[in-house]
């Protein structure tokens, strides 16, 4: 077994390890977290139907950044949903045979790269343009953008500049996946678009990113305007009440 192809399957092992205990940890520490009060930014629904709808507009449309700012509304908007088409197309790679929806999604997964990487460019930008955003940001949140660029423009090398064997890249994944290692295509380009991904699921749990799940743990998003009616009492209040 070449060298470089168990390199990468251990790297990836490891990164889904650390990627999937990460987001475990996190997401329990955020959910043990008491809300002590009952802070819904208003107008907030007034019943839990509500609350899902509202949390549906923030997770697809970003209702509250497109009413705090509209063009970083659409920069953040093109690159989430440009995310959201390229990781659809990426299923090709790990199922056997493709689902159907995904094979539909192959041309739209192709052309999001480039709103993908418009889309960072400009909140890149934003960092050095905006005084008040520039003062605020710090060396994290330029690595997170660099690598996430970094991912998308070494994936459109992939496609655009030095063709990668993508039948060779399947059959690695898939090999990953039911422990049936497979030689790992030696092309420069797909080495650093993995590693950069895999970087990418190392940090994720420990970074800003976090914010995908941690939305629906905000309290000023997820709770029903009820104060009038229901007093709220987090659990560990409650415990003292009891004494």
């Amino acid at each position: 077994m070449p060298a470089l192809t168990v390199f990468f399957a251990l790297l990836f092992y490891f990164a889904a390890a650390v990627l999937a205990l990460g987001l475990v940890v996190r997401v329990a520490d955020y959910a043990r977290t008491p809300a002590p009060l009952k802070i819904p930014t208003t107008p907030a629904p007034v019943t839990g139907a509500g609350v899902a709808l509202r949390m549906v507009r923030e997770v697809v449309f970003f209702e509250s950044l497109f009413k705090g700012n509209l063009w970083i509304w659409g920069l953040g908007w093109i690159f989430h949903a440009s995310l959201a088409l390229v990781l659809a197309r990426h299923l090709r790679y790990f199922t056997e045979p493709v689902w159907g929806w995904v094979v539909l999604v192959q041309p739209f997964g192709m052309y999001a790269a480039f709103a993908m990487v418009a889309g960072l460019a400009g909140l890149w930008a934003r960092r050095f343009l905006v005084e008040r955003v520039r003062y605020i940001s710090t060396p994290s949140d330029h690595l997170m953008l660099a690598l996430l660029l970094g991912i998308a423009v070494s994936g459109l090398a992939m496609k655009y500049a030095v063709p990668t064997d993508i039948v060779g890249v399947k059959a690695f994944f898939l090999g990953l996946m039911a422990f049936d290692w497979q030689p790992l295509p030696a092309s420069p380009p797909l080495l650093v678009h993995l590693s950069l991904v895999a970087a990418l699921m190392i940090v994720f749990p420990f970074s800003k990113l976090l914010h995908a799940p941690g939305l629906f743990f905000s309290p000023s998003r997820n709770q029903v305007d009820d104060p009038r009616e229901a007093r709220h009492l987090a659990p560990w209040a409650a415990r003292l009440e009891e004494r």
